[in-house]
């Protein structure tokens, strides 16, 4: 259902230039998804809509809603700068690579990232290949740090056939046999819509920060507590950027590997802070 407009719709500026109505439940379910409490979501939304003008753009209003929330609540602050935290990720686009992979493990798959597999003409790099309940994902990530971006039809185009070069192969090995197979695409940014709809027609499952709706990748960071490192605000960027080089991608891998921190020449109280920051966004 579009949105009404009327003379008196606030329009706001997105990431991408285009203009689009205030949508104030937008605003209270990604305070929600962050830990603010209804209480806290509605007053947070009140002092915005009191101060929003048309034409202001969604940075604007994400960063006072940023503020607003960091003054009630520094835990659930953090989970709102979720998005901003994997465009901190590095321009590779192999951490992501190993984020991915790693929600996917958190649910129960086995996975493999940056593997050169055979096809049945040539050999394939797949980003990640999660195996489990009785399927095979093989999966395409396109990272991008550039806020609006989007990822063009050429994507699913080139990855449906390099896929189903590898399919073709492995429906005639054993080991797969009992497995169903599907392409997917993920990405930190978003899908253009004729790549949607390409990948409609295919059966090509695509994955978006908000695609998706409800299963997108900010739903599956907070339903499975997969945070990047760069989350952390008692890590310094330069840090965190010494472990990512150490493929120490999440705050889950950090916790669990805490000697990556002696790494960093840091004192025992400023690491005892990191670990107190992780285990607070992870219960």
């Amino acid at each position: 259902m579009r949105d009404t407009i009327t003379p008196n719709t606030i329009m706001i500026q997105k990431a991408s230039g285009d203009m689009e109505p205030f949508a104030p439940e937008k605003l209270l379910q990604s305070l929600r998804a962050a830990g603010a409490d209804e209480g806290m979501a509605q007053e947070i939304l009140l002092d915005i809509e009191k101060w929003l003008v048309s034409g202001v753009t969604t940075k604007k209003i994400y960063s006072r809603a940023l503020s607003q929330l960091g003054h009630r609540r520094k835990t659930a602050a953090s989970r709102y700068r979720i998005k901003d935290a994997l465009m901190q990720l590095g321009s590779s686009g192999y951490p992501f690579e190993i984020f991915m992979g790693e929600i996917f493990s958190k649910q129960g798959f086995n996975v493999q990232t940056g593997i050169v597999v055979q096809g049945q003409s040539i050999t394939h790099e797949m980003d990640v290949i999660a195996t489990g309940k009785g399927a095979q994902y093989l999966i395409e990530c396109k990272y991008s740090q550039l806020q609006g971006s989007h990822v063009s039809i050429q994507v699913p185009l080139y990855v449906h056939s390099r896929v189903q070069d590898i399919i073709e192969l492995r429906k005639k090995m054993p080991e797969y046999s009992n497995l169903e197979f599907s392409t997917w695409v993920a990405t930190n940014t978003r899908f253009s819509t004729d790549s949607m709809q390409y990948s409609a027609f295919y059966g090509i499952k695509l994955i978006s920060w908000d695609y998706p709706f409800g299963h997108g990748i900010k739903d599956l960071i907070n339903t499975t507590k997969t945070f990047p490192v760069t989350l952390l605000s008692t890590l310094h960027p330069q840090d965190a950027k010494r472990l990512i080089a150490q493929n120490i991608v999440t705050c889950t891998t950090l916790h669990s590997h805490r000697d990556a921190l002696d790494s960093l020449n840091i004192s025992e109280k400023k690491q005892a802070l990191i670990i107190r920051e992780i285990e607070s966004l992870l219960r």
